[in-house]
């Protein structure tokens, strides 16, 4: 194990520099030894010596003139180790950086901006990431090994020219503090991008960037190419899904595919696809995907939490989700949890059925089916005041560090208002990253709650109680209920599946009633707002 020695020179105090240094080198697998603040030269060196130090770093973070001298009698007295081939490296403020730098003397110069999975690629003796694609890992599996224990970040970004989207994007990769780019696109894009004869150039733009074409694509693809040349990703479509998947690969290199199984059809509105076409369309897509080794994320268990239903729901889709995906044959699958939906839930609450959605899924996993954790803020529930959506964000992403997640899919603050712009992405990636170091520190263990405890066991048990009878509605003959599109798509007709905001929907029932309770969880009610297991709610649905 290398070690590295540590401390603030001369007269200087500040050490939280020194110390957040060592924990990412303690993350890189270094001994570490810290000889706190206003440490003098001679005292580095000698530690040096006697802890047989392969790496010194020292700080300095007072007026810049007085630093550059210090430094400099420091280099001098370092002369000797220096020549044995220990390394050195400084860190402080830009000012007394830039001084360190002129120096020539130290490996490596840190003024304090640059983003810790760079610390980190330096403490792991890998080359400074150049500005080109080779010096950033380009899929998504490499890019969560290289930047671990930090989680790549991610966020949607798209504006109503492809144009302004190219420009955002390069302004975003320059910045770079977000790791994959989720291309917003228009809903024509998604629904109509083979049928220019279906698209409506009056929404042209609605909701995201109107690709029209794999050049369009192509462009995105390319402004990405700076920075820290993030991946790409976007929406799967809603119809055409095998010839977009195609396009995809071959234009943006899709980082991963994000599908359901219930959703994108005639029961959202968002597309084409009846029900059952829908879910058999969708396991085809996953199988796709999966036989190219290209990852695999269900977005499903948010859609019926976004929509009022019980957090029981999330929980049985979360399996529903895991499930299939690994009988298509996926190989990394992306567990994705968002938090905050509904928005009423408590954070204690919504933190349990997270773990649930996890721990149901965790006895599929294994070496040919590995689940990456995946979290985000709720879509829905970001307030409108600038201050509190800032708040809200940071706090949000704290509470989701409570599950370590491979991917934080950060969800701007300005999601009430507006969608969010280049600045308003680097500004949300900003302090979702500061929320992440800070979690990383040493959170509190916020899953041993009892009360958490005790809410995902419950929801664990109901959990079954819904899978059992969703695999009892199989046909003669069927071998896997729970792959079976048309038991999938009677769960839903039959009420098993269901959610308040289904009302009048052409398959769901929209009968099931919720509220959030005294613990801030959300639970199926009665009409007169009693509590229903999902037993009791099961027998009433066949009576």
């Amino acid at each position: 194990m290398k070690t590295v020695v540590a401390a603030a020179l001369g007269e200087c105090v500040h050490v939280a520099g020194v110390l957040n240094f060592l924990r990412l080198a303690e993350a890189a697998g270094w001994r570490t030894v810290f000889l706190g603040p206003a440490t003098p030269i001679a005292q580095v060196l000698e530690a040096a010596t006697r802890e047989q130090a392969d790496l010194v770093g020292v700080s300095y973070r007072l007026t810049p003139e007085t630093g550059e001298r210090l430094l400099g009698e420091f280099a001098e007295a370092a002369d000797e180790l220096h020549a044995r081939g220990v390394r050195f490296a400084f860190g402080g403020t830009p000012p007394v950086a830039e001084r360190a730098q002129s120096l020539g003397f130290f490996e490596r110069v840190f003024g304090g901006e640059e983003p810790a999975e760079e610390v980190l690629a330096y403490l792991r003796g890998q080359a400074p990431a150049a500005a080109s694609e080779a010096g950033y890992p380009q899929t998504m599996v490499e890019r969560i090994a290289w930047k671990a224990p930090l989680p790549i970040i991610r966020h949607h970004f798209g504006l109503p020219s492809v144009a302004d989207t190219a420009e955002g994007i390069a302004r975003i990769a320059e910045a770079r503090v977000l790791d994959v780019v989720s291309l917003g696109t228009d809903q024509d894009a998604q629904e109509n991008f083979y049928h220019p004869e279906r698209q409506d150039p009056g929404r042209t733009g609605a909701g995201g960037v109107p690709v029209r074409t794999p050049e369009d694509y192509r462009a995105l693809y390319e402004a990405s190419r700076c920075g820290n040349y993030p991946l790409l990703r976007t929406y799967v479509g809603t119809d055409d899904l095998m010839r977009l998947a195609e396009m995809y690969v071959a234009t943006i290199r899709i980082a991963w595919c994000a599908t359901p199984l219930y959703w994108f059809n005639r029961m959202d509105g968002r597309g084409p696809l009846e029900l059952e076409e829908s879910i058999r369309t969708h396991q085809a897509l996953m199988a796709w995907h999966g036989a190219r080794g290209i990852p695999v994320e269900a977005n499903e268990p948010h859609h019926w939490g976004l929509r009022d239903a019980p957090d029981v729901i999330s929980v049985v889709a979360a399996y529903l989700s895991a499930y299939n995906a690994r009988a298509c044959g996926v190989r990394d699958y992306v567990a994705q949890l968002m938090f905050n939906s509904p928005p009423g839930l408590s954070d204690a609450m919504d933190l349990a059925k997270a773990l649930a959605m996890l721990e149901i899924a965790q006895p599929l996993a294994g070496p040919e089916f590995r689940i990456w954790r995946q979290t985000r803020t709720g879509l829905l529930s970001y307030p409108v005041e600038p201050a509190a959506a800032r708040a809200h964000l940071a706090a949000s992403v704290y509470l989701q560090m409570a599950l370590r997640p491979h991917i934080l899919h950060v969800v701007g603050h300005t999601e009430a208002h507006h969608a969010a712009t280049a600045d308003d992405v680097i500004e949300a990636c900003r302090m979702a990253r500061r929320a992440v170091e800070n979690g990383l520190r040493g959170l509190p263990d916020m899953a041993a709650d009892p009360a958490v405890q005790a809410r995902k066991g419950e929801l664990l048990r109901e959990a079954q109680v819904t899978l059992a009878a969703i695999g009892a509605l199989a046909g003669p003959g069927v071998a896997d209920p729970l792959t079976d599109p048309a038991t999938l798509a009677r769960a839903v007709t039959a009420g098993l599946l269901d959610a308040p905001h289904l009302r009048n929907n052409p398959y769901a029932r929209g009968a099931l009633r919720s509220r959030i309770d005294s613990r801030g969880a959300c639970v199926a009610v009665d009409g007169q707002g009693r509590t229903l297991s999902e037993e009791r709610r099961i027998r009433e649905l066949r009576n």
